[in-house]
């Protein structure tokens, strides 16, 4: 029963197509999958009879993700100026592929997508803080309008700030998707103290882990699940107190073993929870 709310993100394997996902799939041991949409949007003679491989191999999808164009994560400043719904220069075309994702997410049943907003200024005076209000309300309606919920992915900045633009939006299907790792990545605070802000909107939970840098202003460390600075026995206790019934997605993104990482993963969690 405890294994039925683990899954695993579809990007985490790189996959060149559907069949090399479910290959991959296969030896992590897991049956829920959180997919990326993006690949599909983009090239769908790749994944075509998606929905029907999925069935005939006893697969869930518990929910989806996308990203925006342009995005550059070399350093973090470069993600500041690029990440998400933020700049100018991609808002139009960004939104004409968000349309797109929401209509291949109700394709496939899916309840929940998560993604990365973008830059979210502090000072409400700052003009870009009503620009981002805006936009986000505008791609939370599209998939309000499709009974889907949408899930900010925590780091980009602290849990109070994200908080306070949850408040200020009042959208009832938009959410936070908890990433301990990236709190770390992006050096914006306590993983299990964000936790306890952000509980009343979390919607889903990534499990990945890292080391927090040592130069401010630089990217802190992705490591496997267990070698890092995420204190995994309080961050359950904490979901526990707050009642958390959703999922817990292993996500890993760097390294050359993912599916060992992913498998280690797995039973450290088990072991957890």
């Amino acid at each position: 029963m405890r294994g039925r709310r683990l899954a695993v993100c579809s990007w985490s394997l790189q996959p060149d197509n559907l069949t090399d996902l479910l290959a991959k799939l296969k030896p992590t041991g897991l049956n829920h999958v959180q997919l990326a949409l993006d690949p599909l949007r983009e090239a769908p003679e790749a994944w075509h009879q998606v929905s029907h491989a999925l069935n005939a191999s006893e697969l869930t999808l518990v929910s989806g993700m996308f990203g925006c164009i342009g995005e550059d994560y070399s350093t973090l400043e470069s993600i500041r100026l690029t990440g998400g719904v933020a700049p100018d220069s991609t808002w139009g075309r960004n939104l004409q592929n968000i349309r797109l994702n929401a209509q291949l997410a109700a394709d496939f049943g899916l309840k929940l997508v998560t993604f990365h907003a973008g830059f979210l200024p502090e000072d409400p005076a700052d003009p870009n803080h009503r620009k981002m209000l805006d936009r986000l309300t505008q791609v939370a309606e599209l998939f309000a309008e499709k009974n889907i919920n949408l899930a900010l992915e925590t780091g980009q900045e602290s849990a109070p700030v994200l908080a306070d633009l949850l408040q200020q939006l009042r959208l009832p299907n938009l959410g936070v998707n908890f990433d301990p790792a990236n709190m770390i990545l992006y050096d914006k605070g306590d993983p299990v103290e964000a936790l306890r802000i952000l509980g009343p909107w979390i919607r889903q939970v990534h499990l990945k882990d890292a080391k927090r840098t040592l130069q401010p202003g630089t990217w802190g460390e992705e490591v496997a699940v267990g070698d890092g600075q995420v204190n995994w026995n309080a961050f359950f206790a904490t979901l526990k107190q707050l009642g958390y019934t959703g999922h817990f997605v292993i996500e890993r993104e760097a390294g050359a073993q993912r599916i060992a990482d992913i498998c280690r993963a797995r039973e450290i969690v088990l072991n957890l929870i």
